[in-house]
């Protein structure tokens, strides 16, 4: 089983971009935690970031084909990107929506999600649990035979 987590525009700023809401682990940190979880759920991981919308798109279309599920936090482009929804849409994989802080204790512009009608899912709050929890939902969802009960 291999999960693709995608982590989407500033996110490579984590441990520097506003550490009283995102703390001070880097990306490379939460990356190297997420590998260390893939090892114990016995699954093959492969992590993206990109600041480039079409970037993110691009690395969604080749999931088809390579994954079987994707953890997306695609930062701010979670409330303005019909494009990333769409790719989303296409691949027809299973996919939880995962942020770190809580989008609906934040700004009202952030408490739509373009991407939560097509997920399977949507975790935030809960800093890089968020991400441990949306890796585990997706696993469990895989492995589950009747897809239903979500």
């Amino acid at each position: 089983m291999k999960i693709l987590v995608i982590n989407g525009v500033n996110m490579n700023m984590l441990g520097m971009r506003e550490p009283d809401k995102y703390g001070s682990m880097t990306l490379n940190d939460l990356e190297k935690e997420l590998y260390a979880m893939s090892f114990e759920l016995g699954i093959e991981l492969e992590t993206f970031q990109s600041n480039f919308e079409g970037e993110i798109v691009e690395k969604i279309h080749s999931a088809k084909d390579t994954a079987d599920a994707i953890v997306i936090n695609a930062g701010a482009y979670t409330h303005t990107s019909v494009a990333i929804r769409d790719a989303i849409s296409a691949v027809n994989l299973p996919t939880a929506e995962v942020h770190m802080t809580n989008i609906y204790k934040r700004e009202e512009f952030r408490h739509h999600s373009f991407l939560a009608p097509v997920c399977i899912g949507q975790i935030s709050g809960f800093g890089i649990n968020s991400y441990k929890l949306g890796l585990k939902a997706v696993v469990d969802y895989l492995s589950n035979d009747n897809k239903n009960v979500f």
